[in-house]
């Protein structure tokens, strides 16, 4: 007898004051279904709709293997594709079969990808600090825990917390995080320079402009940068400049990572096969799930691009899980970020929630241990979720209010 899809429910929870979206798909058969990540943090609502009123219809009764067949027919139904809310929403029903996939076939998934090609993943985490010598003592920290690989930033991207416009706003102008982006370059060499003063060149460092300088800066800044041996340099260039990629590209050997709000292979098709950035950095669930991750991976393979797939706090520990799978089958795996799943880590200290619940609501989280990330070995992507303690964390719709950037002069600038 055929496994057919017969229930496709959403799962809200904010068990570390993040909005999670988890899409799980159930079957004819006992006890068998599978989990996956929509989480659109800022618009969990809109996914939440997607999967119950429009996704679930679509799907029940089809046969849970046919994962690729299944992922074009979410894609093209509404006719209009490649948006960020039914992306995610079709991510959460794609990494729920692939879990489906693996536990019928009694595997993680990484064995239906291949297989390992490395033990272990090794990771970077974030470390901030109020001034240098906070920032270094963090370093050490995580170099203390086996990390090699760290990225660095102090106060923010380019600006300060939201709040009221600066005194040299126009009068008038209205409350956001206003960027100051020549004095945040500046400021960033000197604490890049105080950096490597302190803690040397053997640790791998990043840093992430967050596309909060215009290009031309942005190539400035860059050059500047080189001298500190950068393992990366993330999202230098704003998604809608990106043709300035190959300005920067000309100008400076340093090592550019990019991606992270991409949505559509024509965002970075070029890019990988112009060879114009080093790292791709795509969201899983912003694509819409393993099925275009993997072969994003292995068509980057092709052209000498490394994978550093995005991994914030704000997506759910399932999709952590995927970009482990993915991580430990690839070739071409560059590093992954590890933040806001696992403590110690001071990217989750201000949030909302008891330390544990992460792990209440999500038990069989991959382990970190002396630098490197490991998959547990449970069929499918190893990750469950208690929807009892799920319930207990719920999500807010709020106001959000970090995307609120401004210039200078009030204008609004992506964040």
């Amino acid at each position: 007898m055929a496994t057919l899809i017969s229930d496709v429910k959403v799962i809200l929870t904010a068990p570390q004051g993040i909005n999670l979206v988890v899409v799980k798909v159930e079957t004819n058969q006992p006890g068998l279904y599978g989990l996956g990540c929509a989480t659109f943090a800022y618009r969990h609502l809109v996914v939440q709709c997607l999967v119950e009123q429009y996704l679930k219809p679509l799907l029940i009764g089809r046969d849970v293997s046919a994962i690729e067949d299944l992922w074009q027919l979410m894609h093209q139904n509404a006719y209009w594709r490649n948006g960020p809310a039914e992306n995610n929403a079709i991510s959460g029903v794609d990494m729920a079969l692939w879990d489906i996939k693996g536990k019928m076939a009694g595997m993680p998934v990484y064995q239906l990808f291949g297989g390992k090609v490395r033990e272990g993943v090794p990771i970077y985490r974030h470390a901030d600090g109020r001034d240098l010598a906070e920032l270094c003592d963090n370093i050490q920290a995580y170099q203390e825990q086996g990390i090699t690989h760290i990225r660095c930033q102090s106060g923010g991207y380019g600006g300060s917390g939201f709040g009221p416009a600066p005194a040299s706003a126009p009068r008038g102008a209205p409350d956001g995080i206003y960027l100051h982006s020549r004095r945040y370059m500046r400021e960033t060499l000197k604490l890049f320079d105080g950096i490597r003063s302190k803690v040397g060149f053997d640790v791998e460092l990043c840093h992430d402009v967050h596309e909060r300088l215009s290009p031309i800066d942005a190539i400035k800044f860059a050059c500047e940068m080189e001298q500190f041996e950068l393992f990366f340099l993330e999202d230098a260039i704003p998604l809608e400049e990106g043709r300035w990629l190959r300005q920067l590209r000309e100008k400076t050997r340093i090592p550019l990572a990019q991606g992270e709000l991409f949505n559509n292979p024509y965002e970075w098709k070029g890019l990988i096969t112009d060879q114009l950035i080093d790292f791709i950095r795509v969201h899983l669930s912003q694509i819409g799930g393993i099925t275009p991750a993997r072969k994003l991976q292995i068509f980057a393979e092709q052209f000498g691009v490394k994978t550093a797939w995005h991994g914030p706090g704000d997506m759910s520990p399932i999709a952590h899980a995927a970009n482990i799978h993915i991580d430990l089958a690839a070739r071409n795996f560059g590093v992954q970020e590890w933040s806001g799943i696992q403590p110690p880590n001071f990217v989750i200290q201000n949030l909302k929630g008891p330390p544990d619940a992460l792990t209440e609501v999500f038990p069989g989280l991959p382990e970190f241990k002396d630098g490197y990330v490991y998959a547990n070995d449970k069929p499918g992507l190893g990750v469950d979720i208690d929807e009892a303690q799920a319930r207990k964390y719920p999500c807010e719709n709020t106001v959000t209010t970090w995307t609120q950037t401004r210039l200078i002069d009030g204008t609004l600038q992506t964040p």
